[in-house]
């Protein structure tokens, strides 16, 4: 099966003349010779992005996958070949629902209808890696039920080392091959889908974006039904909405497209900045819009297989980017880079700092709702590229969702200012994370381990300085026993100021 692949994907790359896109860059120019010699007849009239396009459509769906992960790399292809690939649909025909009923019988033991009051045979979606029935629970609850496709496992082991393998090609063959990290890029999207595959993990994926956003007024997450979730089978809440590309049906129904728009935007930042848990594939397949009930006007997220995920020194950095760029403080954008160690340390400050002004300053010629935030941090990651900056898979999704939101918050409101809505966001997420709020809160947070350690330090000091050492070393821990009583005292002041500030709240909320 996988020479026979091999052959098809050889067959269709001499198709669309991909061959040619590696070959010219060549470094002796042979190669390319000898097959411009024995394949003379070919002509090619569209650009080489379209051709790479129509190759990945038809070598199937996850050639398809593969090249709308590549189309999110934009640090790393040039920018008509990134947007062609972002063209590229998931369109596959669903399977039989013969062959659903068979992988429902697998996962339960029993017949569906042993377990569904009512299983609807035809699917609502269909797509490379499962599709989706509705259904009804014994209790009478909607549900709709992702089925994982039937023998996807194999098929998708077997185009992933044939893309490893092609990549490896690519790094020998392309001079660019090296910098570009081929393999890197394919062993990401490998994660990526083989993630996809376990239904489990997109049932918790699912279950912990809905606890995040349990009591917003914003965005439905639907509720999973664990009893009926395994691996190769997701079973969830049925949700009713109108699809966010449907603009005439959501005017109809007499939804606010502007307010809409902005709440789009404090959705997304709300889950990078308050979170650090994101939905990353928020194309407009997945999200719908609630048009009725007590919900109306709302954001449904759907699809939970790709999701981001951001620690405290990822949110930093990208805070201190996003508003360090906008005040055109160029040395504090750079700095933050280094300090991140995203950028080798040995890095000249001044030299990076003026790299980035010279990408960054023309933008601020045109309004601020003209920015695109998404490709501003496009900008940011190459031109942290030529300074050695390593690929940051988290700030890939990130930057891609980003793209995917800006797109969709213009497309209902041709003028939102993402900076304007997003701005006091950023401000209070920072004034958060620094100042006497940032420290009562760490405080509050260790107060438990103090509470554990603290009672067992002078013993602990005592034997280390009982225990024989040379002079230096006792004149150390001496030093250590000081310091100890100083953060001990600090400490005990730090527990009078948050009970005095207990004490003023609760004064507060009695009058």
């Amino acid at each position: 099966m996988r020479l026979f692949r091999l052959v098809k994907i050889i067959s269709v790359s001499l198709k669309y003349g991909l061959d040619q896109m590696i070959l010219s860059n060549e470094p002796s120019g042979r190669l390319a010779w000898l097959a411009r010699l024995t394949l003379f007849r070919r002509t090619f009239d569209e650009p080489s992005g379209a051709r790479l396009r129509q190759a990945l459509e038809s070598l199937g769906p996850i050639f398809v996958k593969f090249g709308q992960m590549l189309s999110t790399r934009r640090d790393l292809l040039p920018p008509a070949i990134a947007e062609e690939l972002a063209r590229l649909q998931d369109r596959v025909p669903p399977f039989s629902s013969t062959e659903a009923l068979a992988q429902l019988q697998e996962a339960y033991g029993k017949p569906a209808d042993a377990v569904f009051a009512r299983f609807d045979r035809e699917p609502i979606a269909s797509a490379s890696i499962a599709q989706v029935h509705f259904a009804q629970l014994p209790d009478g609850t909607e549900v709709a039920v992702k089925i994982l496709r039937p023998g996807i496992a194999p098929v998708i082991a077997h185009d992933l080392a044939l893309l490893d393998v092609a990549a490896t090609v690519l790094e020998k063959l392309w001079p660019e091959g090296r910098r570009l990290k081929p393999r890197e890029v394919v062993a990401e999207f490998s994660k990526y889908l083989r993630d996809e595959l376990d239904l489990m993990r997109e049932a918790a994926n699912c279950s912990q974006l809905r606890r995040n956003f349990k009591d917003s007024e914003l965005l439905v997450v639907p509720e999973v039904h664990w009893d009926f979730c395994t691996t190769n089978v997701m079973v969830m809440e049925r949700m009713k909405g109108v699809p966010i590309s449907q603009l005439d049906a959501l005017k109809a129904h007499g939804i606010d497209l502007k307010a809409l728009s902005r709440a789009g935007v404090e959705i997304f930042f709300t889950q990078v900045f308050r979170d650090g848990f994101f939905h990353a594939d928020m194309h407009p397949g997945n999200i719908f819009v609630a048009t009725d009930g007590p919900t109306r006007g709302r954001y449904i997220a759907l699809d939970f297989g790709i999701i981001g995920s951001l620690n405290d020194s990822d949110k930093k950095y990208l805070a201190t980017n996003f508003l360090a760029f906008f005040q055109r403080d160029y040395r504090r954008v750079a700095l933050a880079h280094i300090e991140a160690g995203w950028v080798p340390a040995h890095t000249r400050v001044d030299e990076f700092e003026g790299a980035i002004r010279a990408v960054c300053e023309p933008i601020f010629d045109r309004p601020l709702k003209d920015i695109s935030f998404g490709k501003t941090l496009l900008r940011l990651f190459q031109t942290a590229r030529r300074f050695e900056m390593e690929v940051q898979p988290q700030l890939v999704l990130l930057q891609k969702t980003l793209l995917n939101i800006e797109g969709l918050g213009r497309q209902l409101d041709p003028d939102l200012d993402l900076w304007k809505t997003a701005k006091p966001f950023l401000e209070r997420w920072m004034n958060d994370q620094i100042g006497w709020r940032a420290l009562l809160r760490h405080s509050a947070d260790e107060a438990p381990a103090w509470a554990a350690t603290l009672p067992q330090l002078p013993r602990l000091i005592h034997q280390a300085l009982s225990a024989p050492r040379d002079e230096g070393t006792r004149a150390e821990l001496a030093e250590l026993a000081r310091e100890s009583r100083r953060t001990r005292a600090w400490l005990i002041a730090c527990a009078f100021l948050l009970a005095g500030l207990a004490a003023l709240e609760a004064w507060h909320w009695l009058h």
